[in-house]
């Protein structure tokens, strides 16, 4: 489970370069004015490198104390923003 832990904490470090670059460009979200649609797209946009390190926290704390398969689920949180954000690439 080390291992697994090292391997996927390091793919979210390189994830986090591409999501600063990503974070800046989002902000022309409010071209057009503040709207509730631009509000929740900059939150979720923002809230990935926190979802990272408490789940990365989370998931070292938790290494020894609860099942593997709770740990993978814990450390693939953060996963669910990389996949959105391939979707929506693959998509256009």
């Amino acid at each position: 489970m080390k291992v697994y832990l090292i391997i996927i904490q390091g793919f979210y470090l390189l994830t986090l370069l591409p999501w600063f670059f990503i974070w800046g460009l989002s902000f022309m979200v409010f071209d057009n004015g503040i709207s509730f649609w631009g509000i929740s797209i900059m939150i979720v946009v923002s809230l990935y490198p926190v979802a990272v390190a408490i789940c990365s926290i989370l998931s070292w704390l938790l290494k020894e104390k609860v099942k593997s398969l709770n740990i993978f689920l814990i450390s693939a949180i953060p996963l669910l923003w990389v996949t959105s954000l391939v979707a929506v690439i693959i998509g256009y």
